[in-house]
């Protein structure tokens, strides 16, 4: 058994395609299915099920496959050891970010972490916090940037900042009159969301009980991929929606008269670098949070962990 066949039946597993497999370990499909196939006379038994399409990983394929993550995750450890004893940092780091953070916070700092660490490679995709997770469990990605806590016992969280949640009013709606507010003020039918699969969906949904109120069929209905779509839904057509801070900071003097705050304590959003257990590039990640941090505007880094909300 070598680390190589190891390496090559995750690939088989993650793309069910011994071709895509080989393509990915940069090998030739036989050269892949070869090795494979000695590993499995070597155990005895068949890790996957060739004679169907996609393949299919056995029962006791998959606790090979878990099993097998698990020693390359120590196995790269060894690496990552040696570097922290150096005090090095480099190699390829795969960055998922939820679309409602990554136009307002990589701005903020991506040029500086470049710069500050030309070793690192950062590969840096915008999903959906499920498609996150998901990647994050199959090794398409080693870190995320997205709202927690996620209750997912496989994931570890380190918190970096809250970031307060604020109303976004039309002149015409009657939150526009008040200086502060609570989520009773805020009329559902009014309110402009992002579609399903936005973890911030969800935490609008519970800070507002949207779940639990009845509000009746609208004449129209509309499900935005953006928060910059919401934006100017309120400014040209009336209602209002809820924006993340950082979503705020670069707004003139005129879209900051359209915010109100909420009343004390305030809704936040906990956002948190997030990797697998057996994430092994410690160093790294410490970097991108001391990064992150050092960029936030002032009113952010204080921000307390008070009134989050949940996913």
């Amino acid at each position: 058994m070598t680390i190589t066949q190891l390496e090559y039946i995750l690939a088989v597993e993650k793309h069910r395609n011994f071709v895509q497999a080989a393509d990915s370990c940069c090998v030739t499909q036989p050269t892949l299915s070869m090795q494979i196939q000695k590993l499995e006379d070597e155990l005895g038994i068949k890790i996957f099920d060739r004679s169907r399409q996609p393949v299919v990983t056995t029962q006791i394929g998959l606790e090979i496959i878990e099993q097998a993550r698990l020693t390359l995750a120590e196995f790269h450890k060894i690496k990552d050891t040696v570097q922290a004893g150096k005090h090095e940092v480099s190699g390829e780091i795969r960055l998922g970010i939820i679309p409602t953070l990554a136009p307002y916070l990589l701005p903020l700092f991506l040029m500086d972490y470049l710069q500050d660490y030309p070793t690192i490679e950062l590969k840096i995709k915008e999903l959906t916090t499920d498609r996150i997770i998901h990647g994050l469990k199959n090794d398409d990605l080693d870190l995320g940037l997205l709202a927690t806590p996620l209750q997912q016992p496989h994931l570890i969280e380190v918190p970096i900042f809250y970031e307060e949640l604020v109303l976004y009013v039309s002149k015409e709606n009657a939150i526009f009159k008040k200086k502060y507010a609570i989520s009773e003020d805020i009329d559902p039918r009014e309110l402009w969301l992002l579609e399903e699969g936005h973890c911030l969906r969800s935490q609008i949904e519970n800070l507002c009980e949207l779940k639990r109120k009845s509000i009746g069929k609208n004449q129209f209905e509309y499900q935005a991929g953006s928060l910059e779509t919401l934006r100017k839904m309120v400014e040209r057509n009336q209602g209002l929606t809820i924006l993340p801070e950082l979503a705020t900071i670069d707004f003139d003097e005129e879209r900051l008269n359209l915010i109100r705050k909420f009343v004390s304590p305030a809704p936040v959003r906990e956002i948190s670098l997030v990797s697998h257990k057996n994430f092994a590039k410690i160093g790294i990640l410490n970097t991108l949070k001391k990064s992150i941090l050092s960029a936030l505007p002032q009113k952010i880094k204080e921000n307390k962990e008070t009134n989050i909300l949940s996913l």
